[in-house]
């Protein structure tokens, strides 16, 4: 990631983090819509995992500068996946909906610079824990 992704990145949290619940609900609605067969993967009720999730993209994104200080706690949550079934497969669809939902949220600023920072943020991530993912599955085989 480049300093002018980071901070657009960062930047543009800002602007979301006093919704994160709602965005966090409206990226579980979005998932469930384009990926029905993970539903049973998650609670009925999904609002605390929304915060959940909104906090650990606060957490992440305040860190993207320093990106080195966090992986090991994204690598640790991808593995943690592993025990409630996700799939590496799942993180593009989780990807499409995450860069979906800044869009609606982010208007009219969403543009496809600030997309382009979201995935190469979020692709970045998601490699990470794949590949710890992935790992994990390899040593209990």
């Amino acid at each position: 990631m480049t300093t002018q992704q980071i901070q657009l990145v960062q930047r543009s949290w800002e602007k979301v983090k006093p919704a994160m619940q709602q965005a966090g609900e409206l990226f579980y609605f979005k998932l469930f819509k384009k990926a029905p067969q993970i539903r049973h993967l998650f609670k009925e009720d999904i609002t605390e995992q929304a915060g959940k999730l909104g906090y650990m993209l606060n957490y992440v994104v305040s860190r993207l500068d320093k990106l080195e200080t966090i992986l090991e706690d994204v690598q640790r949550l991808a593995v943690n996946h592993n025990k409630y079934g996700a799939q590496p497969a799942h993180y593009a669809v989780v990807g499409e909906c995450l860069l979906e939902t800044l869009e609606e949220g982010l208007k009219p600023q969403w543009n496809e610079e600030l997309k382009q920072a979201w995935a190469v943020a979020y692709g970045t991530l998601s490699n990470a824990m794949i590949e710890a993912q992935q790992n994990a599955m390899e040593k209990r085989a």
